[in-house]
């Protein structure tokens, strides 16, 4: 099983950029989107059904914003829209897909970057995410959590960190919080897991040469219980061409759906 995840900073500027082509050469089975940016009306074909794929999307209520979306290679036994949080709902950050104990989710987690109300909302979103997330691991079930977290959380995890301690995304409170997501909750950071090499970043600033200096942050995951964690084989994070500010993360697993 392959599964692939991306923040695209809107579906058709990655269109326009080769998204697709690229995506059907991968032979993935579950594709997670994350900043789709885009209304249901707006979808095109290629949108809707790229070469032998299904989809399913959650769009937010405001024009041009945010946004999450799945495709599959075989058709889940069930689709959830949102999380149950209208608040996080209405903007669009959460969707799941179910294959017998095994649920898919594409996540995206609010930024604070732009100021202080945000911030607030995002730590809001964390504690509802984390009673979620509680209630997932004694559900039984097994889970794959893909998306923009929009927390580096540790050091390693993004080149200047220094100079960041006190900015969005690399906040003690975030990282603290991932470390419990990954501690006491025990989920897995399943790249982490496969690959503990520094300089491995999933999203670039536009602002100065970042992606072309690798000055990047690790913001993306694939996030999941131990179980299916375990039978990760594979990793990569795709740099080759440029969609979007992030990359495709990929994972491969030994587990059929």
């Amino acid at each position: 099983m392959r599964i692939i995840t991306v923040n695209l900073n809107g579906i058709r500027s990655a269109n326009s950029k080769g998204f697709f082509e690229w995506l059907q050469t991968q032979q993935a089975d579950v594709i997670c989107l994350q900043e789709i940016r885009i209304m249901h009306e707006q979808l095109t074909e290629i949108m809707l059904n790229p070469g032998n794929l299904n989809s399913a999307f959650e769009f937010a209520e405001k024009r041009g914003y945010s946004g999450v979306g799945m495709y599959f290679r075989k058709s889940p036994d069930r689709i959830k829209k949102g999380i149950g949080w209208s608040d996080m709902d209405s903007e669009g950050r959460f969707i799941q897909a179910d294959y017998g104990k095994l649920s898919v989710v594409s996540l995206y987690l609010p930024s604070g970057t732009s100021g202080e109300e945000r911030q607030n909302f995002k730590y809001k979103a964390m504690d509802y995410f984390e009673k979620w997330l509680r209630k997932a691991r004694k559900s039984g079930r097994e889970f794959i959590i893909c998306g923009d977290w929009n927390i580096a959380h540790k050091e390693i995890d993004l080149k200047n960190w220094k100079s960041n301690q006190k900015n969005s995304g690399f906040l003690p409170a975030e990282r603290e919080w991932m470390t419990k997501i990954f501690g006491e909750l025990g989920f897995v950071d399943v790249f982490r897991k496969l690959n503990q090499n520094a300089e491995q970043y999933t999203w670039w600033s536009n602002r100065g040469r970042s992606w072309e200096k690798n000055v990047g942050w690790r913001i993306d995951y694939q996030v999941a219980t131990p179980d299916v964690a375990s039978k990760a084989t594979g990793e990569s994070i795709f740099r080759e061409q440029r969609f979007s500010d992030h990359a495709p993360l990929i994972i491969d697993y030994d587990y059929k759906l």
